[in-house]
């Protein structure tokens, strides 16, 4: 059975599972005692190899580069792509939520009962002080984040993912001048490196269906008041169709653009974002995503392993759908007019927040409080506002890193289109080498 059905059938056995067990007394313990570790141990795992990956395939793919114009033109590409993807993402999340306007059907009692329960709500108020901090940074502090002063204290810290590319690029850049004689040994050992950290992916991904059904079993038995999540279906479903519109844009670009069919192209890739969604960090899935676009996808890794770990980071689409809909939505909920210069304002903030907040805990929030901010929302109902979304900001988090891990993937594509990088996909198996070491 392909991988993704078993992922499949384990996420649907964890909902299933995780339902059934919500009308015991003790469900919610027996979840998160002895089924949720698993589920963690799993995604623990993949942040473990994620670094390593990055610094390896990243210092591999550039010193495989005989012309190093040719990183200058995948940068440009890279970082053009990304910023385009995002602004088309902001413009389908503001153009739907102006057309529907969700925020117009809270009652009072539904914004009374939200803010009861979540404007104190540790999560809720966390964001706003992150943001607050990041707000006082300077225009280019994201720029002096980027680079390390200590390598080994930016390879024990997953949300230092930047300076890790930064090192590496600087790095490969370097074995190249020195010239490939001197620079054979090195390159010879992540060579070696990148390949063993390919093979504990592939290792690693036998468990995924078993990590999944944990997952998914411990989100739904531990799902807030029903009620409540009802009041926001409709702000909920707008979101979930904006994601998927961004998720049709993709597939048009990977037709038209990748000269690739879409529905192979999400099968291949669907892995990924089904870890994508049960993990909901782009992080954590991104040597899965690495994994799935070389192999089964066929972009060279010199592309893939540039592209996607940058995009990991500051590449977000679904958030930014997620962004111009949450702020018109509370906007809308709580009586704030909107001109047309502050819609103008969220597009321009949720474009740069995208790239100065992609190192913080929960971006997603964190953004949104900034986005919030720019257009003059009153900052004594800013708690109010993230208490009406934080009741289904969990599940609505995993679908918008599917777009996230999506859009990376795309992008990646297209770079390696243009560049002429893609290649006819060759999947490896975790046992390829297995009967050699047997006796």
């Amino acid at each position: 059975m392909a991988l993704h059905w078993k992922i499949v059938i384990g996420m649907v056995a964890g909902v299933i599972f995780g339902f059934v067990m919500t009308f015991f007394d003790w469900g919610s313990s027996f979840v998160s005692d002895w089924v949720l570790p698993i589920g963690t141990i799993f995604v623990r795992l993949l942040k473990l190899i994620a670094v390593p990956l990055i610094l390896a395939s990243l210092i591999k793919g550039i010193s495989d580069l005989k012309d190093i114009a040719k990183f200058k033109d995948m940068g440009l590409r890279t970082f053009g792509l990304y910023m385009m993807t995002t602004v088309v993402a902001i413009f389908i999340g503001l153009g739907l939520v102006n057309t529907f306007n969700p925020g117009n059907g809270i009652s009072e009692e539904t914004i009374s009962s939200l803010t009861d329960t979540y404007a104190s709500d540790s999560g809720v108020t966390s964001k706003i002080a992150t943001a607050s901090a990041q707000k006082e940074a300077g225009p280019l502090q994201f720029v002096v984040d980027m680079v390390p002063d200590n390598l080994f204290a930016a390879l024990s810290n997953n949300g230092l993912m930047l300076q890790v590319i930064f090192f590496a690029i600087f790095f490969a850049i370097s074995m190249l001048l020195i010239g490939e004689k001197k620079a054979k040994p090195i390159k010879q050992l992540f060579d070696t490196l990148n390949d063993v950290i390919l093979k504990m992916v592939d290792l690693i991904m036998l468990f995924a269906p078993y990590a999944v059904f944990a997952l998914l079993s411990s989100v739904v038995v531990s799902s807030n008041n029903p009620e409540l999540l009802v009041a926001l279906m409709k702000y909920s479903f707008l979101l979930v169709f904006g994601l998927f519109v961004m998720i049709l844009f993709y597939m048009v670009l990977v037709k038209f653009v990748v000269k690739k069919n879409p529905f192979w192209f999400i099968k291949q890739m669907s892995p990924a974002q089904l870890l994508a969604f049960s993990t909901s960090s782009s992080a954590a899935t991104l040597p899965v995503t690495m994994e799935r676009l070389e192999e089964h996808v066929g972009v060279d890794q010199e592309v893939s392993s540039f592209v996607l770990p940058v995009g990991a980071t500051i590449n977000m689409d679904g958030t930014s759908v997620y962004q111009a809909i949450a702020a018109v939505f509370i906007s809308q909920a709580l009586g704030f007019d909107l001109t047309l210069g502050n819609q103008l304002t969220i597009i321009l903030t949720a474009l740069l927040a995208s790239i100065g907040a992609a190192a913080v805990p929960g971006a997603g929030m964190v953004m949104l409080v900034i986005v919030l901010e720019s257009i003059g929302f009153p900052s004594e109902k800013l708690a109010i506002g993230l208490a009406l979304i934080f009741a289904v900001d969990r599940p609505l988090d995993m679908c918008r890193t599917v777009v996230n891990v999506t859009g990376d993937a795309t992008v990646a594509s297209i770079v390696a289109k243009k560049l002429n990088k893609l290649h006819d996909p060759k999947p490896k198996n975790w046992d390829d080498h297995l009967d050699a070491i047997k006796k």
